[in-house]
């Protein structure tokens, strides 16, 4: 997955003997904009390496807390970060692209930049997934961002707080419509199914499509993102910003931990195990698709106190070295899963399958091992890359990657 928006936030001049203050200050602020994005990065790889690995011990979603091992649910929880995070910045760059730019190019951008993102998906990703006739199409979290875009198109020109107003209602209140549930055949199936009904959608020929990620509630969280921008105006002082950020993140994980105690909306009803890690784990097990109200609240307010804090250590090595992955997010993120694919097919090539029909490691452990092991040879094409896009901004196809 990945917020793939990352040159939308250079609209300043490139040479920096030429920056004035004001744009040197707003160049600073967007490091940490980059240095998140490649948090999530970091964090998402953990996920995927569990995926390829850990075949044989697939987590849904939500993550069962009664039966899934500790380790197990944690490594996965860390992970739910990653979408919420992407998609809120996708909608926070489009608002600083239109800044620059203006709302006619930055809606025929996030059109074009959208359909390109959806085709990325179906052509591209999925065929790391899985290549088999009929195919099954995943639906993902890369084509839902492209819908997000389009959407955000066709809405961007509202008024601000109009915008924010329905941002926060389809937030909010999407967990209203969860007892919705359509059947293959009905009328509005299909458009329910990508909306907010984890499906699968006949197609032609045998294939399927699974609608992986229902993009309704994603369409909320875009348009907060967007209506998060002007925190990031260039007459905003650094300080106000970063303690809005903290204070924000805040009061989410707070809303959260209130809402989720009280056990009546939001999400599935957590419950009393009589075991105290298993019922934290009951606590903290949340609806991904679509992701439910309770989901949201942590994952955005953690995104935003670590868009605070990156910002404030922006000197720090360690964040220039995230803002260097977050500058080439979607490199990064088709590389990432081509090179865990191809470990995986050799891997069963070598050794055969050993849990049923999928090879896999019988340790979580050797689930971080790889994990660790991989990420300089990712990061070094990538920061080689995230170079290129930034020395040759002549090049216009550079930005789509």
């Amino acid at each position: 997955m990945g917020s793939v928006t990352s040159t939308w936030q250079e609209p300043l001049p490139a040479a920096a003997a030429t920056a004035t203050p004001a744009q040197a200050a707003a160049r600073t602020r967007l490091k940490s904009i980059d240095a998140l994005r490649g948090f999530v990065m970091v964090v998402m790889l953990l996920d995927h390496v569990r995926e390829n690995w850990f075949l044989y011990m697939q987590v849904s979603d939500p993550v069962d807390a009664l039966t899934t091992s500790p380790g197990l649910f944690f490594t996965r929880l860390a992970s739910t970060i990653c979408a919420p995070v992407f998609i809120v910045l996708t909608g926070l760059s489009a608002y600083l692209y239109n800044r620059s730019h203006g709302p006619r190019d930055t809606a025929a951008f996030l059109v074009k930049r959208g359909l390109f993102l959806m085709a990325v998906d179906v052509l591209i990703i999925t065929p790391a997934w899985t290549v088999k006739m009929p195919p099954t199409i995943w639906l993902q979290v890369i084509w839902c961002i492209g819908i997000c875009m389009l959407a955000l198109a066709a809405l961007m020109r509202l008024p601000r707080g109009a915008l924010f107003a329905l941002g926060l209602a389809i937030v909010c209140g999407h967990n209203l419509l969860d007892g919705i549930r359509l059947a293959p055949g009905d009328t509005w199936f299909v458009p329910w199914a990508m909306l907010h009904q984890r499906d699968l959608i006949a197609l032609p020929f045998g294939a399927v499509a699974r609608t992986s990620y229902p993009v309704l509630p994603w369409i909320g969280v875009i348009a907060l993102g967007y209506c998060l921008g002007p925190w990031f105006d260039r007459s905003v002082d650094a300080l106000v910003r970063q303690r809005r950020l903290l204070l924000l993140g805040a009061g989410m994980i707070a809303a959260f931990v209130v809402l989720r105690a009280l056990n009546v909306y939001g999400d599935k009803p957590w419950v009393h195990t009589g075991d105290s890690l298993r019922t934290v784990m009951s606590f903290l097990a949340l609806t991904k698709y679509p992701p439910s109200l309770l989901f949201l609240l942590p994952t955005l307010g953690a995104g935003a106190i670590l868009l605070a804090l990156f910002e404030r250590a922006e000197d720090a090595s360690w964040v220039r070295v995230l803002a260097v992955v977050g500058g080439a997010a979607m490199f990064f993120y088709i590389m990432h899963m081509y090179v865990l694919r191809a470990l995986y097919h050799g891997a069963y090539a070598i050794y055969g399958p050993d849990h049923g029909t999928v090879f896999g490691v019988d340790s979580l452990a050797w689930v971080w091992a790889w994990y660790l092991a991989l990420w300089v040879p990712l990061y070094l094409p990538t920061a080689w890359y995230s170079r290129l896009k930034a020395r040759r901004r002549d090049i216009a196809w550079l930005k789509y990657l």
